[in-house]
């Protein structure tokens, strides 16, 4: 067994941040074609990590004690949006109390309440979209994606909170300024922190938060069950209620949601560039016929275009990974999008190919877009089920044209991965009440 760290690339720090910040896919692809399933990255503001291709490997952390493994180093622009106390972000044993009072919101009895409301709030988007003319199909899947996630929150505030909807887009595109992640990978997230710009989009929405929590706060919650009326109900050991810090952060946790917009898009560039799938999923779904060939086109998309790449944990105790002894305070990251694309797991594994997983089951530690063990995403069903919603009601309501026959490239957004030209695409009316 070695005990040396595993090979990687030799180029310094400074230059394989800027690979990893320019092209993470292909810079993760060349590595493991030149050394192997398990290697060592060196990179600026986020330290040295132990890259683990291997799906034992992967199995091996996510089934780990929680006390063998800490978070590890989040992405970059994580911590100066979500904060220190966030759920995705703390450490045990705070990580799993947080956990329990987060889960049962994005579970069971509420997530099946909340069908009918991602329903009607996607034909209500889809029926505002343009018709004709060419448009952006993320920057609309965004827009979705955050007045369902506005509602879990919050409940249905009847447009009183449109102030808040506004500076939450507008830190949206704040985050995926191109420029401003190219200064990010380089100077770290301290500098984002200090930033005017960033905290001119940042400022007003912890302000609007939190004035909001001190309303419901003030009033009480009268039986209310949104997430805001969860964060407010709940109390430390000792009785006292969650602090402002933590309101703000488990509030910012739940507002920020990048991936599940990105993964529609993808969605939807893949099944424009693959016209007999599109064609296969439209008929089941307009026949009502089930949701497995709806189920296996979702598991597809997010294993081509996992929302991250990597998941990173600190080792708290030694193990044995990938042939070595990595020692305790090891950085050790399963990856997602390297896992997803082994061609002894996935024959093809750069086609989309939905009809897999009507054959083979999608699980840990082969599918992996949510993470998984203790610290799997825990609104990863409920991403889901607003997924399939959104889908179903898209191919209902309207006819999707490619404005490019090409496949669009994947491009890094702060959170996730997007199509390059944002999912460009024509929409067309299906039904006379859409017209």
């Amino acid at each position: 067994m070695r005990t040396a760290l595993p090979p990687g690339p030799r180029m310094p720090r400074i230059r394989q941040s800027a690979r990893w910040a320019r092209e993470p896919l292909p810079f993760l692809e060349r590595c493991r074609e030149r050394y192997g399933d398990t290697f060592t990255l060196r990179l600026l503001h986020l330290g040295t990590w132990v890259v683990l291709s291997d799906p034992e490997d992967a199995k091996r952390i996510f089934t780990a004690d929680s006390g063998d493994l800490g978070v590890g180093v989040p992405n970059l622009m994580l911590r100066p949006v979500l904060g220190p106390h966030s759920v995705m972000l703390s450490e045990e044993p705070e990580h799993m109390t947080r956990r329990r009072l987060m889960l049962p919101r994005f579970h069971g009895e509420r997530m099946k309440e909340d069908a009918e409301m991602m329903t009607e709030l996607a034909r209500r988007e889809v029926r505002a979209w343009p018709v004709g003319e060419p448009f952006e199909l993320w920057p609309r899947m965004q827009a979705l994606t955050q007045e369902v996630v506005m509602r879990a929150v919050f409940g249905d505030d009847g447009g009183r909170l449109d102030p808040l909807r506004a500076l939450l887009t507008r830190l949206t595109e704040t985050v995926n300024d191109s420029g401003r992640l190219g200064r990010l990978s380089l100077f770290g997230p301290r500098w984002l922190e200090r930033s005017r710009g960033w905290r001119r989009a940042m400022a007003p929405v912890e302000a609007a938060v939190l004035e909001e929590a001190r309303r419901r706060r003030a009033e009480g919650e009268n039986g209310r069950r949104d997430a805001v009326s969860i964060l407010i109900d709940a109390r430390y050991e000792d009785g006292s209620p969650l602090s402002e810090k933590d309101l703000r952060d488990e509030l910012l946790t739940l507002l920020t949601d990048g991936p599940t917009s990105s993964s529609l898009a993808w969605v939807f560039e893949r099944l424009l560039r693959h016209p007999q799938k599109l064609e296969r999923l439209r008929d089941e779904v307009l026949a009502g016929e089930g949701d497995a060939y709806l189920d296996a086109v979702i598991k597809e998309t997010l294993r081509l275009r996992p929302p991250v790449s990597v998941v990173v944990r600190r080792l708290l105790a030694p193990a044995e990974l990938g042939g070595y002894r990595l020692p305790a305070g090891t950085l050790v990251a399963p990856c997602v999008y390297l896992i997803h694309h082994r061609e002894d797991v996935y024959p093809e594994p750069d086609s989309f190919l939905p009809e897999r997983f009507l054959e083979q089951r999608a699980a840990v530690p082969t599918w992996i877009p949510f993470g998984g063990g203790a610290r799997r995403c825990l609104a990863a069903s409920y991403a889901e089920q607003e997924m399939k919603r959104v889908v179903r009601t898209v191919l209902g309501e309207v006819e999707l044209e490619p404005v490019e026959s090409r496949s669009e490239r994947v491009t890094k957004s702060a959170i996730a991965f997007s199509p390059a030209q944002h999912g460009l695409v024509v929409s067309r009316p299906r039904t006379p009440a859409y017209a």
